[in-house]
């Protein structure tokens, strides 16, 4: 088992590589919204991540589930109904039948994107490897699934997959980092990828349990929080166990700016224009 230092090493930028608290697209560009910024295309999606980047997102979060056939596909909730035009669970469909779904996407925003398919991970890792400077990566997995026990086999079926993928497509382990609210999946992938960050994803009203036991997740170099689980103590209390602080949430100007303000490592958001605005005004004021 990798010791944590290891770990909080291989989390972080490279050192020169990146001044100041990382940007990162939230499901890529966020998720469907009638909102301020209006946002036509679906969550995890290959072109709302291509927009993220577009836009100058230092990386992109996506949401990964494993299909039947332990094929690491990029979807969001565990029942394909609420957002495509497929039925059932993820795990119930064998990849090639996912990757034939479309995304359901309603009236207004139909008219505003092109239509999209699920899509693989490996695609990804693919179309990542092309670009000239790799982008930081949050790989959030989701195995939440009424369709399917939680069984050690599928963590373990899908901590494999993700060895397989890392490696195959040459990933940088630097610019990488896994996240579960699982530490027994988070275990496997310590011994599997042991150059890879790992971040443990913890529910606001889990905090207290969770920061209790981190002593004994020596693999774990981050915590992600939602921005209402987020404080200034929390913050402290998690530095001062030497682990990285990752926040996921916001799309308004007052949200982004509350979250900037206690000053995590990564941020996670839908509106990511607004998180670059609220990250320069910041750094302009710090000089």
């Amino acid at each position: 088992m990798p010791a944590r230092s290891q770990v909080r090493a291989a989390w972080q930028p490279p050192a020169g590589a990146h001044a100041g608290p990382l940007a990162i697209g939230h499901a890529g560009s966020g998720f469907l919204t009638w909102l301020r910024p209006f946002n036509p295309l679906p969550p995890s999606s290959r072109h709302s991540i291509r927009r993220a980047l577009e836009r100058g997102a230092d990386g992109v979060e996506v949401d990964v589930r494993l299909s039947q056939d332990s094929v690491a596909v990029l979807y969001h909730d565990p029942q394909l109904e609420s957002m495509s035009t497929g039925k059932g669970c993820v795990s119930q469909a064998p990849a090639r039948v996912l990757e034939q779904l479309r995304y359901r996407v309603r009236w207004p925003f139909r008219w505003f994107g092109p239509r999209q398919h699920l899509s693989r991970l490996d695609s990804l890792l693919a179309e990542l490897n092309r670009r000239p400077v790799y982008p930081y990566l949050h790989l959030d997995l989701h195995e939440d699934d009424p369709c399917a026990s939680n069984s050690p086999a599928r963590d373990k079926a899908l901590a494999r997959q993700l060895q397989q993928l890392v490696h195959r497509y040459r990933v940088p382990p630097g610019r990488l980092t896994i996240i579960s609210s699982r530490p027994a999946m988070l275990r496997h992938l310590a011994q599997l990828l042991p150059a890879v960050g790992l971040g443990l994803e913890v529910e606001p009203e889990h905090y207290p349990a969770a920061l209790a036991r981190l002593d004994s997740l020596p693999w774990v170099g981050a915590v992600v929080l939602r921005k209402d689980g987020f404080t200034p103590e929390r913050l402290a209390q998690l530095h001062a166990q030497d682990r990285q602080v990752v926040v996921f949430g916001g799309r308004s100007a007052k949200a982004v700016g509350r979250v900037v303000s206690v000053g995590a490592d990564a941020y996670e958001v839908d509106n990511l224009r607004q998180l670059q605005r609220t990250l320069r005004r910041r750094s302009s004021r710090a000089r």
